[in-house]
C-alpha cells in the first residue's frame, strides 16, 4: 500500500483570511481543527488541521500586513507547518480595489515574504485583467502598473506570474448598481474579443521573459490553447497554472502532499489545482477589501443582505 498523502489546507480562495480572519485562523490552528460548512449544500464537518496530518498551508490575500504584524508566519512555521502564499498585487488605483493599502505597502509585504520564505514559496497573481468603461467614457484597463510591478517582483527574484480575465457574475452586477445608488461612479466592465486577450497575454509574456517571470493563464483553456502549448516537455512563455499545486509544495517542502486533480474546481476551463480543503466561508468570513470585480461576497454585499447600508 502507499503512503498515505497529507492534505492541502487552502487559506482561502472564499474570503481574505490573511488580511482580515489571521486571529480566528490561529485560533482554529491552535484548537488542532476547521470547521467548514459546504457553501452550496450547506453541510457542515470538521477537519482535522494538526500539523502532523496537513502537508502545507496555502494562503491566498491581497494584503498579508495584518498576518505579518501578528507574526502568523513565525507561529505556523514553528508549529511545523510548510507555508505558500499566492500574493495578488494588481494596481496602485482604488478604483476596483478600494480596501486596500497603497501599493508601497503591499510591495514590502511580498518582499519581507521572500526574505523570510524564499521567492519559490510565493506567486504574484495579477488577476484579473479588468476592461471596463467609467459613466460609459472611453475604455479603461487594469494594465497600467503592470510592468512597474513586474520590475519589483523581479528584484525580490520571484518568477511565477498568474493572469486571468475578467468573469462577470450576477452578484457583480448588483453590487455595482448599489455603490450607483450612493453616488458612486458606474462601473461597467468590457470583454475584450479572443484576438485582444491574445495581444495582451503576449506583451505580457514577452515583457515577464526579460525579467526571468513566466506568465500562468488560470482558468483559460481557450486562450491558452492559443498558444500551441501541447508539448509539456517545452519551455514556453505562457503556462497553463494550478494555483495549489500538489506537485510543486512537494517539490520545494517535500513530504507526501495530495498531488491529485481537484475537479471540484473549473477544471473544464482550465483550472489544475491539486485538491485541498478550503477553510473560508463567504457568508462567515466576507471580505471588506470590497473589490469591485469579486466572485465572493463583500463586506458591502453583506452590509446590502442586512439592510445596513
Amino acid at each position: 500500500m502507499g503512503q498515505t498523502q497529507n492534505k492541502i489546507i487552502s487559506a482561502s480562495r472564499r474570503t481574505d483570511i490573511p488580511g482580515w480572519y489571521t486571529p480566528w485562523f490561529l485560533d482554529q490552528i491552535r484548537q488542532g481543527y476547521f470547521t467548514i460548512k459546504n457553501p452550496y449544500n450547506k453541510v457542515v464537518r470538521k477537519v482535522d488541521a494538526r500539523p502532523e496530518n496537513v502537508h502545507s498551508i496555502v494562503f491566498w490575500s491581497k494584503n498579508f500586513g495584518p498576518f505579518l504584524d501578528l507574526d502568523a508566519d513565525r507561529i505556523l512555521t514553528d508549529i511545523g507547518y510548510k507555508l505558500y502564499f499566492n500574493f495578488t498585487i494588481n494596481s496602485r488605483d482604488p478604483l476596483l480595489e478600494p480596501g486596500l493599502p497603497e501599493l508601497s505597502k503591499r510591495l514590502r509585504q511580498a518582499s519581507l515574504l521572500c526574505e523570510k520564505f524564499g521567492p519559490d514559496k510565493i506567486s504574484w497573481r495579477f488577476d484579473p485583467i479588468c476592461f471596463y468603461k467609467i459613466n460609459n467614457k472611453g475604455l479603461e484597463n487594469t494594465l497600467g502598473d503592470f510592468t512597474m510591478i513586474a520590475d519589483a517582483m523581479a528584484k525580490m527574484g520571484i518568477t511565477r506570474c498568474v493572469t486571468s480575465f475578467y468573469n462577470g457574475y450576477k452578484k457583480i452586477r448588483s453590487r455595482i448598481s448599489h455603490l450607483v445608488s450612493q453616488g458612486n461612479p458606474l462601473v461597467s466592465f468590457v470583454d475584450p474579443k479572443i484576438k485582444d486577450r491574445q495581444k495582451v497575454i503576449k506583451r505580457m509574456a514577452g515583457y515577464l521573459e526579460q525579467k526571468n517571470i513566466i506568465l500562468h493563464l488560470c482558468c483559460e483553456a481557450s486562450l491558452f490553447s492559443d498558444f500551441g502549448c501541447s508539448d509539456p516537455g517545452k519551455d514556453y512563455k505562457v503556462k497553463e497554472n494550478a494555483c495549489i499545486d500538489g506537485k510543486l509544495l512537494k517539490r520545494i517542502h517535500g513530504g507526501n502532499p495530495e498531488t491529485g486533480r481537484d475537479y471540484g474546481q473549473r477544471s473544464k476551463q482550465g483550472c489544475k489545482c491539486t485538491k485541498s480543503i478550503d477553510i473560508g466561508s463567504y457568508e462567515d468570513h466576507p471580505c471588506f477589501h470590497n473589490c469591485l470585480f469579486c466572485y465572493g461576497n463583500t463586506g458591502i454585499d453583506t452590509q446590502i443582505r442586512q439592510g445596513n447600508v
